[in-house]
């Protein structure tokens, strides 16, 4: 049985703050005692570096940190040499397109759509920049997911890559990946998922969905902030040519300008890295797993679907994206501009996000540029759903401008 209430108690942030309804989990989670744990374990008791020392606390350093390694690979079902940790998912995209655009020329087609984030957009703008290659957008319905005879009608000989959310920051499309790998491969073209949004959220199987490369964030799954991961097949990264060049990701290098680089993934991990974060990042792996993902999820839906319900019969709102079962809930309170009903809900201790959320081209479906977003996770109740339900229904304009008086 699912006890949230047991759950709840795990996170500091909810014992010491008990007045706040923390909406806000497409930005950030909070962390539970064992991830906090695990970072000041390190600061306390074996702070070193990685791969530079032959003394205990090193080489302790070295196996939790490598051991972070088998953790994600059982998490998501890979082996441990196909990932590798980097500074976010911003970073492990930005990676990724620098190191495919080896393999691009002039006239190749990247796919992705106008629900990604920044960072699966930019970099491939970059890409079609500097390289001429051509950027086409997958065709959605009116709930942000791919609709998938369009999708399979795209495809000709000049795509190469699709690039999507596997969950959308916005609208919490949860895209087919599996049936959108098949269409991919079977045109010879490479599919990369941002699963920023569903890690932590959902089971994720990455040999089942037969992605090409996947990417997330540790601060999104109760993880510590500063931890990228990058999952891609081992002979693709093999291939893939690193953006930082320094030591830790080189076997050797001479005055004559030879560089040998280490095999994946250690070349993708120049510099000391993010240690305690790593280590942190395998004690929030394991807290979830234990929970169970399945769990996770189920519970998060059911959530959801109770916060549609309270919210569909207020008149004073409107909600983009009810019929989704997963992911957040995105609306704007009418005639209210979305940052303005954003900081009268703060008066009242409830957290949410408003704005663009980084998807900036997200309004050439939905139609508008800017919304407020109440993403929820493990520890979020329907009690809190309630609080928040009866505040929103009292925003108004007058409302929200009283705050500023």
């Amino acid at each position: 049985m699912y006890d949230v209430e047991k759950i709840r108690k795990d996170f500091p942030m909810i014992v010491n703050h008990p007045e706040l309804i923390y909406f806000d989990n497409g930005a950030t989670t909070y962390k539970p005692q064992c991830v906090i744990d695990a970072l000041t374990g390190f600061y306390t008791d074996y702070t070193s570096n990685v791969e530079r020392g032959e003394y205990s606390t090193a080489i302790r350093a070295d196996q939790a940190y490598a051991g972070t390694r088998d953790v994600i690979a059982r998490m998501i079902n890979c082996k441990p040499k196909e990932i590798a940790f980097l500074a976010n998912i911003t970073a492990v995209l930005n990676q990724i397109a620098f190191g495919l655009s080896r393999e691009l020329k002039k006239g190749d087609t990247i796919l992705i759509s106008y629900a990604e984030h920044a960072s699966n957009v930019l970099p491939w703008f970059r890409l079609k920049k500097e390289l001429g290659v051509n950027i086409r957008y997958i065709p959605l319905d009116e709930e942000g997911n791919v609709i998938i005879d369009e999708l399979d009608r795209m495809f000709d000989d000049s795509v190469r890559i699709i690039s999507l959310a596997y969950v959308t920051n916005v609208l919490g499309s949860v895209q087919p990946i599996r049936k959108i790998t098949e269409i991919a491969h079977k045109n010879d073209a490479l599919v990369v998922v941002d699963a920023a949004q569903a890690i932590g959220h959902l089971k994720i199987d990455v040999k089942d969905l037969d992605v090409d490369f996947l990417g997330f964030s540790s601060h999104k799954m109760c993880g510590p902030d500063g931890v990228g991961v990058l999952y891609g097949k081992y002979e693709l990264l093999q291939k893939m040519e690193p953006i930082f060049l320094g030591g830790g990701m080189n076997a050797r290098f001479d005055i004559d300008g030879n560089v040998l680089l280490k095999d994946a993934p250690e070349r993708f991990e120049a510099g000391t890295p993010h240690i305690e974060g790593v280590i942190g990042l395998a004690a929030a792996s394991e807290y979830l797993m234990n929970i169970g993902l399945e769990n996770i999820h189920a519970y998060e839906n059911e959530l959801r679907s109770y916060l549609i319900q309270k919210m569909l019969p207020l008149e004073n709102i409107e909600i983009y994206n009810p019929a989704n079962p997963s992911g957040p809930v995105s609306f704007n309170v009418k005639d209210v501009f979305a940052q303005d009903a954003a900081s009268y809900l703060s008066t009242k201790n409830i957290c949410v996000r408003s704005g663009h959320h980084c998807a900036k081209i997200l309004h050439n479906l939905i139609g508008v540029d800017q919304s407020i977003r109440a993403s929820l996770y493990l520890y979020n109740t329907e009690v809190e759903i309630d609080r928040f339900v009866d505040e929103v229904s009292r925003i108004t304009l007058e409302e929200t401008i009283s705050i500023f008086l």
